[in-house]
């Protein structure tokens, strides 16, 4: 599974012109299914996202996860992270978990990321989404699990 997670100040998804999902600080994260991704991983990191220490304590240090500042999460699937550019200037995104599993793994991230953190928001599965950001810091993590 691949993430890019950016620690925003404000973050919202809008879908034909509609805010479907919206936060104030917290963890904006793109995720996006791989073939081989299982449940299990799904879990995994929501867990590594909920206790990423990226937020700053009281000496500035980055040393506070999204639960110690009470923030908002904002999950948005992106099958687009699953580029591969290597054969031309055209992506190929073959490397991406077929739709049916990409939205089964991504309902999984939501669901759990819901049984654990009191404040998460989502994109919507397969839309023409516009992602409005104020990346703070800027703060951008890149996180890949596999199994």
């Amino acid at each position: 599974m691949i993430s890019i997670t950016q620690r925003v100040s404000q973050a919202r998804v809008e879908v034909g012109g509609q805010v479907v999902g919206a936060i104030d600080a917290g963890l904006l994260v793109l995720v996006c299914a791989e073939p081989q991704d299982t449940p299990a991983i799904a879990d995994k990191l929501v867990a590594k996202l909920l206790k990423l220490r990226i937020f700053s304590d009281e000496q500035g240090k980055m040393n506070r996860s999204v639960a110690d500042i009470g923030g908002g999460l904002l999950i948005v699937s992106q099958f687009t992270l699953a580029a591969e550019t290597s054969g031309g200037n055209r992506p190929s995104f073959t490397a991406a978990a077929p739709p049916a599993l990409g939205r089964e793994l991504y309902e999984r991230v939501l669901a759990s990321a819901r049984s654990q953190h009191p404040n998460v928001a989502s994109g919507e599965f397969g839309a023409d989404m516009k992602v409005h950001l104020v990346n703070d810091g800027p703060v951008t993590i890149p996180i890949t699990l596999r199994s």
